[in-house]
């Protein structure tokens, strides 16, 4: 059996374009005044089409609509790329169709028209809910706006999951204990709950660079805020199943365990990243990141920029690397069959006597104590 079987079989769709953007965002999204969706609509199916030979005979379990802002597209435009890959591999019964949505009244308009042609989960962008802080964090929307929206996703969709931002500036633990609280009231079944970080080649990362980003949590301030986090949404009934998601049981995101749980994805749209495996080879593709770039190189034949066979090595890595993000953590036997080796069993030990990680029934998981410091039990796991 084929080692993606064990996560699955998805397909992300990217699009790159925004209202505004964020200045703590690193993702490939682009500003424009106006977009020809039937041109991208087309160079998406052109696409699909392309890659349709290489992984006939699957099942497909999930459908994700990212970028940038996917609540800019048409309605039809969503239903034609669905349409189309429903045209090429059957889906599964229970297939999960995900769309990322920012909070303006417009998109809002449009949910109706995205369940209609297919979309059955909708995850909103929100990011906090106190007008200060969206400024701050450079978002066009206020916190009204935003539960406004959301209540009109929850009038048409059954499964609706929202995105918050914690380690904000000026934030204390009392700040983001009130607001999660407000959060969890408000939610349906999921929540992705994330710490600022500052990257690099974002406006945030050049006004930290400077000096000028003030007032952020410490290291330890924000450690104890993820820790609140878990323990408040446990609480709810929204534990955490990986690092920065929580959900009640059976409501977890279907697409990113694909990711988490090693399994393949195809990745279509400008920047998009995908992993598939042709003959037993797992491939790592990327596509061309600049949208003009994207479209032109489809017309010529291909959006992928790169395509690389994945060393057995480099795969299990990478499946350790995700799968210890999961709560449910992973199956050694998979590394070893990956990687033609065993994680040092030594090292598990030691992990283990530290609390940082546990075995049942023959899985390794990191403890909670363990998630909060993954890079650090990751190290320690596959140095040298």
């Amino acid at each position: 059996m084929d080692d993606w079987r064990n996560g699955g079989f998805g397909l992300y769709v990217h699009w790159p374009f925004c209202q505004a953007k964020c200045p703590y965002c690193d993702f490939n999204s682009h500003v424009v005044r106006q977009v020809e969706q039937k041109q991208w609509l087309d160079a998406y199916c052109l696409e699909l089409d392309r890659i349709a030979p290489e992984l006939s005979g699957r099942v497909l379990n999930s459908i994700f609509f990212g970028g940038g802002t996917p609540s800019l597209m048409l309605p039809e435009t969503v239903a034609g790329v669905i349409e189309k890959a429903r045209s090429i591999w059957p889906f599964a019964n229970d297939i999960e169709i995900s769309l990322e949505a920012n909070p303006g009244s417009v998109e809002a308009g449009r949910f109706a028209g995205y369940r209609d042609g297919g979309v059955n989960r909708i995850s909103m962008g929100i990011q906090a809910l106190n007008d200060q802080d969206l400024r701050r964090l450079g978002r066009i929307h206020s916190a009204a706006e935003a539960k406004a929206a959301f209540d009109v996703a929850r009038q048409c969709f059954d499964r609706v999951s929202f995105d918050l931002i914690y380690a904000r500036q000026g934030q204390s633990l009392a700040d983001w204990k009130s607001e999660l609280n407000e959060a969890l009231s408000m939610a349906i079944d999921h929540l992705s709950l994330y710490q600022l970080t500052i990257e690099e080649g974002t406006a945030f990362g050049d006004r930290y660079a400077r000096g000028k980003l003030r007032n952020l949590p410490t290291d330890d301030n924000a450690a104890d805020m993820y820790q609140a986090t878990q323990e408040i949404c446990a609480a709810h009934g929204l534990p955490g199943y990986e690092i920065s998601n929580h959900a009640r049981p059976d409501a977890e995101s279907r697409h990113n365990q694909i990711y988490w749980r090693y399994g393949d994805y195809v990745g279509i749209g400008p920047g998009a990243h995908g992993r598939i495996t042709k003959g037993g080879q797992r491939h790592a593709t990327e596509s061309h990141r600049a949208p003009g770039a994207w479209l032109a190189a489809v017309k010529a034949g291909s959006g992928y920029s790169h395509v690389e066979a994945l060393p057995g090595e480099d795969a299990a890595v990478e499946f350790l690397m995700m799968g210890m993000r999961l709560k449910e953590g992973l199956d050694p036997a998979r590394f070893k069959q990956l990687a033609g080796y065993e994680l040092p069993q030594d090292r598990i030990e030691h992990l283990v006597d530290l609390g940082m990680l546990s075995i049942s029934n023959d899985r390794i998981c990191a403890t909670d104590q363990g998630r909060a410091v993954l890079n650090a039990v990751l190290r320690e796991l596959l140095v040298d």
